[in-house]
């Protein structure tokens, strides 16, 4: 699995780049690194791309659960760029877990999705 963090906007958008499946591993990386911008920002946005994604280990999944929970009201907007119908559906899928406002975006509208974030 590969997990790619990139902070933009002076760190209140964080675009996380996934591809393969994740494991806990992952989210060792990814949750000290959001919880650290979320203290210095408030609020956050995020950017996933997901690129030859396939989902989640075990494990990974119960840390994704565990991170929705907790935090459900943490983020403002999520942009989910993909490249498939099932990554489509993930997008509706999450947005009972968040009051974050989701949208999916195919992988050719990658611009207009960042586009959104930044929006006031």
């Amino acid at each position: 699995m590969s997990v790619k963090l990139i902070e933009r906007n002076d760190g209140k958008i964080l675009e996380v780049q996934v591809s393969g499946k994740l494991v806990a591993e992952d989210y060792e990386q990814f949750v000290p690194r959001f919880e650290q911008l979320l203290k210095q920002h408030g609020m956050l946005r995020m950017l996933v791309e997901m690129s030859d994604f396939h989902g989640w280990e075990g494990k990974a999944l119960w840390d994704d659960i565990k991170f929705d929970v907790k935090h459900f009201n943490d983020i403002d907007r999520v942009a989910m760029v993909g490249e498939s119908k099932w990554q489509q559906w993930m997008a509706t899928f999450c947005k009972p877990f968040t009051t974050a406002k989701v949208r999916y975006f195919d992988k050719a509208d990658t611009t207009q999705a960042l586009a959104w974030l930044q929006e006031p």
